[in-house]
């Protein structure tokens, strides 16, 4: 039995979205506290605020948690109605600076509970009132992965015990984070994945293979970009086979025609073995045929190769003298494998 509420609970307020920002709660936000000023300008600017009057129901069991809420003003409490007796069995309650429904909006659940206001409530919501995550993601990706995953890490710090459960149930933010690192023209990981994660995937040993293919600015002067773009989808399938078939890694697009793969777990044995496998596949890539007085295009490739910590125990150093290391064979003919060791291409 559900009790009797109000039916108008809750009202549009007149504050502006700007005073919801300079608001301290909001800014104090576990879930926005990774996002720098202009994300906070998204989440904001697509963020309903509204006034919700004592005794009105900020949402009710099986309506699906689109939402999430932060109480600026007034007091909440969540309850469950037993089904034997009908008596209520008080859950939590909320004060003003206190996100309310953060756990379900993030497992994209059903509510189980009743929200009342227990007294006159100002409340922010996102996504606001007629918007919905799917779309917002669309409209800026990487906000939107932050946001989630933030929600993520404020969950498992609340119930640890659960923690590799979630993440690893929860696929569609699994799905928007890769989204938000993919590089859309070959469907690689973007190298702003390496910068964002990678002291969260280092892991001993690291191999980085970097790979830059030859003579590449005459197959798209002669054909056109349109052959270019076709050259970087069928090398970016190379890179994934070479991950999919190690059951391991990321396969990376760092700058223009630039890509590589970062593999754990990977000995500098391995990584050599695998420098060669991905030299040999560029070679063996069909050929561009011949157009009148244009001569036919082969492929080769300039593939430099280290791995951390071995060859140098400084990732960054690593990356960039890895990939300094590369550039420097190119310019100088390329279609040759080298192994980046520390002290080298200084």
């Amino acid at each position: 039995m559900m009790p009797e509420k109000k039916s108008n609970s809750a009202t549009t307020g007149k504050i502006s979205l700007r005073q919801v920002l300079d608001c301290k709660p909001i800014l104090r936000a576990e879930l926005f506290s990774t996002l720098l000023e202009g994300e906070q300008e998204f989440v904001v600017s697509r963020s309903s605020l509204f006034q919700l009057r004592k005794g009105g129901l900020l949402f009710a069991p099986n309506q699906k948690a689109k939402h999430f809420y932060m109480l600026l003003e007034g007091a909440v409490r969540v309850f469950k109605i037993r089904a034997d007796d009908a008596s209520e069995d008080e859950v939590a309650r909320f004060t003003a600076g206190d996100t309310i429904g953060d756990f379900d909006f993030a497992s994209n659940a059903d509510y189980d509970a009743f929200a009342e206001a227990t007294e006159d409530s100002i409340l922010v919501t996102f996504p606001g009132y007629g918007l919905a995550l799917d779309a917002l993601a669309m409209e800026s990706p990487h906000t939107v992965s932050k946001i989630l995953l933030c929600s993520i890490i404020m969950m498992t710090g609340r119930i640890k015990s659960t923690r590799r459960i979630i993440v690893e149930n929860m696929s569609w933010v699994q799905e928007l984070h890769r989204k938000a690192y993919e590089d859309p023209g070959t469907g690689l990981w973007k190298q702003t994945f390496l910068t964002d994660e990678i002291n969260r995937i280092l892991e001993d040993p690291m191999a980085l293979i970097m790979l830059k293919p030859d003579r590449f600015k005459i197959l798209v002067d002669t054909r056109g970009h349109s052959a270019g773009d076709e050259a970087m989808i069928h090398i970016a399938l190379l890179l994934k086979n070479i991950t999919r078939r190690q059951g391991r890694g990321w396969p990376i697009r760092f700058k223009s025609n630039e890509t590589g793969i970062l593999l754990n777990k990977c000995a500098p044995a391995q990584a050599e073995a695998i420098a060669e496998e991905l030299a040999a596949s560029m070679a063996s890539l069909p050929s561009v045929p011949a157009q009148g007085d244009i001569p036919a295009f082969s492929f080769t490739g300039t593939i430099s190769w280290g791995v951390w910590p071995q060859d140098d125990d400084v990732w960054d150093s690593l990356l960039q003298g890895n990939y300094h290391l590369l550039l420097e064979t190119w310019k100088q003919g390329g279609n040759r494998i080298v192994h980046y060791q520390k002290g080298d291409a200084k």
